[in-house]
């Protein structure tokens, strides 16, 4: 029996087949009054179906275009409250850099954040009795479900503002007073930062630019969700592309494209996981390959399996420092002998604020500070360093813009040696700084030192 019964063609008439059944064309009636009719055979049927499927494709990606250009003239101008609302928050977000803007709802208001630089800053209230207005908006622009306020939703909108390029990333969450909207913004038209960008010191940056050149093995990045990781792994692999090699990634999400890479999503939904994805690749011939993160056994002897025939394999770990990374591998499952036989280096990031270049003035640092440099980075001598005042550019905070700190683990063969016997962090972090590897702390003090950034940043993020 056939799925489909009835077809509308456009122009207030239904075609109908022979076996449609009575009450589906009484239904029709019912719902919108007195309807024309026009029955056909199978065949005509079918293909007036392929058309009309055609003509709702076509109009669909029609319609993705049409609502970003009429997106456009909105953030130009528009009468309505709302949308002036909603254009304004997203212009200023898109100025400032955020990377997520927040709708709270409370009990008598709605609060708005901006993520600016790793951390939220409140920009706006909205009266309560508008926020409905302003969630409807939202999720008409990014094709959501108007009238369910009861489940969490995931959607999407395109906005192009001048040569810029904005995917907006919309999730909504239903809270005891109203739906939870949050918005990631990426900017599609943003430049990859090149290694020489990142934050390297120069000893950091030779070494790291030693292993990524090398024909195979395994480098692993490490640290928290939101520390810079991915953004490392893509500027190594623009580092050493060229047209001679075959370059695939399995990442979750794809973040930016990458001219030249081969990009695969994981979608675990149908199967696609990281070590599927990883499996298919290998019969892809490639040469370098970049996993998203290994999250398990599975996927971490895929990763050093194949960095051990002739593949370079890049990828992410959740660990504190590089030397951790070893016994999050072993503890996984891995046999330590493998890990030492693949394993060609190890880094790890954080990413701290940078001080404002438009409100920094020098400072004579305080006895805390001082003690703080010095019991880092030995008897130094310090005699000014930089902060921000706070101006509009920085929200008031500062800050504008990130940096990583690093701490680069290079494998030599004293170091595999060790790793085949042990897998003590302790006992490996000590040969490591032995053969020159510093903290992440001792990188960021440096960077204190420099007038990039400030020793209460550091300590946020790389306190031992």
């Amino acid at each position: 029996m056939r799925r489909y019964f009835i077809l509308p063609d456009g122009e207030g008439r239904f075609f109908i087949t022979e076996n449609t059944p009575f009450f589906i064309v009484e239904d029709l009636r019912f719902t919108f009054g007195k309807v024309e009719t026009v029955l056909v055979d199978e065949e005509t049927f079918n293909e007036k179906m392929e058309d009309y499927i055609s003509s709702l494709e076509s109009r669909l990606e029609e319609g993705e275009e049409a609502e970003g250009a009429i997106f456009e003239d909105l953030l130009a101008g528009s009468d309505a409250p709302i949308i002036q609302l909603l254009n304004t928050i997203f212009l200023k977000a898109i100025k400032v850099g955020a990377s997520d803007i927040h709708f709270e709802p409370y009990e008598r208001d709605v609060i708005v954040k901006f993520r600016l630089d790793g951390v939220l800053h409140e920009v706006t209230r909205i009266p309560f009795s508008s926020y409905p207005k302003v969630v409807s908006r939202v999720k008409v622009i990014s094709r959501l479900n108007v009238a369910e306020k009861r489940l969490p939703q995931d959607g999407r909108i395109k906005v192009r503002i001048g040569k810029k390029q904005i995917d907006m990333r919309v999730s909504t969450l239903p809270t005891v007073f109203g739906e939870r909207v949050v918005i990631r913004l990426l900017d599609r038209s943003h430049k990859l930062l090149t290694l020489k960008e990142l934050g390297f010191s120069d000893r950091d940056h030779a070494v790291f630019e030693d292993v990524i050149t090398k024909p195979h093995g395994l480098i692993l990045v490490t640290g928290p969700t939101g520390s810079g990781k991915t953004t490392t792994l893509y500027a190594a692999i623009q580092r050493i592309w060229t047209p001679e090699k075959n370059i695939l990634t399995v990442e979750d999400p794809v973040e930016y494209q990458m001219e030249g890479i081969n990009q695969v999503q994981v979608n675990p939904r149908i199967g696609l996981t990281f070590a599927a994805g990883l499996r298919s690749i290998l019969r892809q011939d490639p040469d370098v390959i970049m996993i998203g993160e290994i999250r398990d056994l599975e996927t971490a002897e895929i990763a050093v399996r194949a960095s051990m025939t002739g593949h370079l394999v890049f990828s992410t770990l959740h660990t504190n420092d590089a030397p951790s990374s070893i016994a999050r591998l072993t503890d996984m499952g891995v046999e330590p002998f493998l890990v030492a036989s693949s394993l060609e280096c190890v880094l790890a990031q954080r990413l701290v604020r940078r001080v404002c270049s438009h409100c920094a003035f020098e400072y004579e640092p305080t006895e805390e500070e001082l003690k703080t440099i010095h019991s880092v980075l030995g008897d130094v001598n310090v005699v000014r360093l930089k902060r921000g005042k706070g101006c509009e550019r920085c929200l008031g905070t500062g800050y504008s813009g990130r940096i990583a700190i690093y701490q680069v683990m290079k494998i030599d063969e004293e170091m595999r040696a060790l790793i085949s016997r042990t897998s003590d962090t302790e006992k490996i972090r000590e040969l490591a700084k032995k053969r020159g590897m510093r903290t992440l702390l001792e990188d960021g003090m440096e960077k204190v030192l420099s007038g990039i950034t400030t020793v209460e940043e550091v300590l946020q993020v790389a306190r031992d």
